[in-house]
């Protein structure tokens, strides 16, 4: 208790431009916090979509059958469910004009697949150029209030005729807890981006693999 009114202390004595420091910080490592939670549960449910999907499909199911299941969900679909649905539904509606041979067929599918996983990449890498940014920024934004603080400190002890420490230890100490709060905000950023950014490449390539063996399935069942 005594150490969080110290902190409460250190904090409402400090100039304003180091409260903001702080409070600016705060907020970042708030809302840090929140990505991190939201991107961590998004992660999940699209590696354990995958594996359901994944499953489901090589367990020999009729391909048309799969179409219709997934096609009724077509709003929510997600992931590789979503890959599917945009290939095998742009290989169905070729098959069905005059003229196209099998490759034009299976490169059409292969485009909608494309789409569909360029925007699936979009939409999992979603804020974590903000986590990046914190992660990068925050002990710069905390230093900048450290040495204002300090600078403030010193400018006072100039100003006095007898100077001891006990009159620039409050001072260093409110500049120094805005380096703290930087660090505070920094280092779960940092760690949840590289921890995000390599969930997403593995995904990414997950989903390229299913994409190239789809497109294999789907060339068989145009030349055949």
């Amino acid at each position: 208790m005594t150490t969080e009114m110290s902190i409460w202390s250190l904090f409402a004595n400090a100039s304003l431009l180091v409260q903001l420091v702080m409070l600016l910080l705060l907020a970042a490592s708030i809302y840090s916090w929140t990505l991190i939670i939201q991107k961590y549960r998004q992660l999940k449910q699209a590696r354990e979509g995958a594996e359901t999907f994944e499953n489901r499909f090589w367990s020999g199911i009729d391909l048309v059958e799969l179409y219709k299941q997934v096609n009724k969900r077509r709003d929510g679909l997600t992931g590789m469910a979503s890959l599917f649905e945009a290939g095998f539904g742009e290989y169905a509606r070729l098959r069905k004009q005059d003229g196209l041979s099998s490759m034009d067929i299976v490169e059409g599918a292969q485009r909608a697949m494309r789409v569909s996983l360029s925007r699936e990449l979009d939409r999992l890498e979603a804020s974590l150029a903000f986590l990046a940014t914190v992660g990068s920024t925050s002990p710069y934004v905390g230093l900048f209030g450290t040495v204002w603080g300090i600078m403030n400190s010193f400018r006072a002890l100039g100003s006095a005729q007898h100077a001891t420490l006990s009159m620039v230890a409050p001072g260093i100490a409110e500049a120094l807890i805005a380096t703290a709060m930087g660090l505070f905000a920094a280092i779960p950023a940092v760690i949840a981006y590289n921890r995000f950014s390599n969930e997403v490449e593995r995904l990414d390539n997950r989903y390229e693999t299913f994409k190239e063996e789809f497109s294999t399935l789907l060339q068989r069942q145009a030349t055949s």
